[in-house]
C-alpha cells in the first residue's frame, strides 16, 4: 500500500517532535498534574534525586554508529553520515539487523557498573531495554530478536539477561530503576510490515495506515503491551517507565492505548510507577525530558535533561568526552533550574565502559561527595543565577546555597560578592563546618573565602551555605 499524502502530512507533524535523532520537549504548559497522591509523592522524590545515569546499549555498539536511526530511509540524510563502507538502503538494514548474531559482550560486569554509578553520585539508572531497532536487552518471550535469543552468542553467558542483572545490581546499591522503552519497533513485522512500504522510502512510523489496517495495528498494540508488562512484572521494582518515540501517539493515529496499560500496571503491580511519555504531553508525561539541551529558564514542573557525556548516545570509537569541570557545571546549571541531569554513557561492544566515561563518573562523584548537600534534595531559588552568570543558587528549606563556578585557570577571589537572596546571619563552606566571615552590602552579602579554597589550583566550583 502507498499513501504518500498521509506520509507527507505525518512527516510534517513528526519534524516538530524529533530532528536528527534529537527530540524536542514538551512545554511547561503541556504538563498535567497527576491526581494520584502517591504519584505526586513520587514526583517530589524524583525532584530530590538530581542525577541519573542513562545508558544506550545494544548490538549497534559494535559499529560505533548512531543507535537505530540509520535504519530509517526518511532520516538517511543525517543518520547515515557514519555509514562509510559502501552499503545503503536494504543492504544496510540487513547488515544492521544481523548484528545480534555477533553481539557478545563477555566483559560485561553489572556489579562493577553499579559500583561506579554509586561512586559517581548517581541516584537512578535509565537503561535502554529496547531502542527503535527492536532489539530487546531482556529475556522477552515475544521475539527471538533479543539478548537471550538463540542467534545471539551472549545468550549462553551467566549475565545473558542484561536487564535483570543490571537492575538487581543497581538496586542493591540503593539506586532506582527507570526503563527506557521505544514505542516504535522497526524490527517487528507488525510495525514495519514487508511489502507495505509507504512509497519508495521507509520513515520512522509504521509502514501502513493503522486506520486502514486496524487488525494489524491491534497486533502491534498487543505486542507492545506484552513487552512492557513483562518488564513491569518480571524485573522487580521499576520506578519509572521512560517512553521514547514520541511520534507514536493517539494524535498521529498511532494509538497504543498507553493510558490503559499504565493504569493497569499501577493498579495491579507498581502503584508508584512514574511515566515519561516524552514529547506527547498529557496525563502520562509526568516528567518533561529535554534532550541535549537545557531550558532557558527554571521550570516549575518535574523535568530532566538527557545529555551525553561525550557527543553520542551510543558508543562511538572516536568520541570526545566532557571534562569533569564541564560535567559539574552542567549539573549545577540544571539543578539551579529545578531539573535533574540524566547523564548518558554508551558502553563498549565488549561490555566495558569507556575509560574516559569512568574518569568522568569518578570525578563527578568526588565533587558531589563534598558538595552534594547543595545539590541533592534542593529546589529552585530565585534568582537562580547571578547577573554575571558566575553563581548559581539552590535552596533547601531556609538554607540557600550559592555555588560559584570557576573556569579553568580562573583566579579564586578573596571575597565573594553574593547578590541579595534573603537575610542571612551565617555563611560556611559546604563540606566544612567552619563559619566564614561575612558582611552585608547594599547588593547582598560578601563572604570571605578561606585560603584553602585555592590550595590545589582553581576549584571546579565552591558551594557556600547561607543560613
Amino acid at each position: 500500500m502507498t499513501d504518500m499524502k498521509m506520509t507527507e502530512e505525518t512527516s510534517e507533524v513528526e519534524e516538530t517532535v524529533v530532528h536528527e535523532g534529537v527530540h524536542n520537549y514538551s512545554s511547561e504548559d503541556e504538563w498535567v498534574k497527576p491526581e494520584d497522591p502517591l504519584i505526586l509523592e513520587r514526583l517530589e522524590w524524583f525532584k530530590d534525586q538530581k542525577l541519573g545515569l542513562m545508558m544506550h546499549w545494544g548490538p549497534y555498539s559494535q559499529l560505533g554508529v548512531v543507535e537505530s536511526w540509520a535504519l530509517s530511509d526518511g532520516d538517511a540524510d543525517w543518520a547515515r553520515d557514519c555509514i562509510d563502507w559502501g552499503v545503503e538502503g536494504e543492504e544496510l538494514k540487513r547488515e544492521y539487523f544481523d548484528l545480534d548474531k555477533t553481539f557478545n559482550p563477555i566483559r560485561f560486569q553489572p556489579e562493577l557498573w553499579a559500583d561506579l554509578a554509586a561512586e559517581g553520585g548517581f541516584k537512578y539508572l535509565t537503561f535502554t531495554t529496547k531502542h527503535h531497532d527492536g532489539f530487546c536487552m531482556w529475556d522477552t518471550h515475544t521475539t527471538d530478536y533479543r539478548i537471550t535469543g538463540p542467534e545471539t552468542p551472549f545468550h549462553r553467558h551467566k549475565y545473558a539477561d542484561i536487564c535483570r542483572n543490571l537492575f538487581d545490581a543497581f538496586r542493591s546499591r540503593g539506586l532506582a530503576i527507570s526503563t527506557y522503552f521505544s514505542k516504535a519497533d522497526w524490527h517487528t513485522k507488525d510495525y514495519w510490515a514487508p511489502g507495505m512500504e509507504r512509497g519508495e522510502k521507509m520513515w520512522r512510523g509504521p509502514s501502513y495506515d493503522p486506520k486502514e489496517y486496524p487488525w494489524l495495528w491491534e497486533k502491534f498494540v498487543r505486542f507492545t503491551h506484552e513487552q512492557i508488562t513483562e518488564l513491569m512484572t518480571r524485573y522487580g521494582r521499576i520506578d519509572m517507565l521512560w517512553l521514547d518515540a514520541g511520534w507514536v501517539n493517539e494524535r498521529s493515529g498511532q494509538d497504543i492505548r498507553l493510558g490503559e496499560l499504565v493504569d493497569n500496571i499501577r493498579r495491579e503491580h507498581q502503584p508508584w510507577l512514574l511515566s515519561a511519555d516524552r514529547t506527547v504531553g498529557g496525563a502520562y508525561e509526568n516528567i518533561i525530558t529535554p534532550e541535549q539541551t537545557l531550558p532557558e529558564r527554571p521550570l516549575n514542573v518535574p523535568w530532566e535533561s538527557c545529555i551525553t557525556m561525550g557527543t553520542s548516545f551510543s558508543f562511538n570509537y572516536e568520541d570526545r568526552y566532557k571534562s569533569v569541570r564541564e560535567l559539574v557545571h552542567l549539573l549545577v546549571e540544571i539543578v539551579a533550574k529545578g531539573g535533574n541531569l540524566a547523564l548518558n554513557v554508551g558502553p563498549q561492544p565488549d561490555g566495558r565502559l569507556p575509560r574516559a566515561a569512568i574518569e568522568g563518573m569518578k570525578g563527578l562523584g568526588a565533587w558531589l561527595k563534598v558538595n552534594g548537600e547543595a545539590i541533592y534534595g534542593t529546589r529552585i531559588c530565585e534568582p537562580y543565577a547571578s547577573e554575571d552568570e558566575k553563581i548559581r543558587f539552590t535552596r533547601k528549606g531556609d538554607v540557600v546555597y550559592a555555588i560559584r563556578l570557576y573556569g579553568e585557570g580562573e583566579a579564586v577571589e578573596t571575597e565573594l560578592a553574593v547578590p541579595a537572596v534573603g537575610g542571612f546571619e551565617r555563611a560556611s563552606l559546604v563540606g566544612t563546618e567552619s563559619e566564614l566571615p561575612m558582611r552585608g552590602t547594599d547588593a547582598g552579602v560578601t563572604v570571605t573565602l578561606p585560603e584553602s579554597a585555592a590550595a590545589e589550583g582553581t576549584p571546579i566550583a565552591l558551594a557556600i551555605r547561607l543560613e
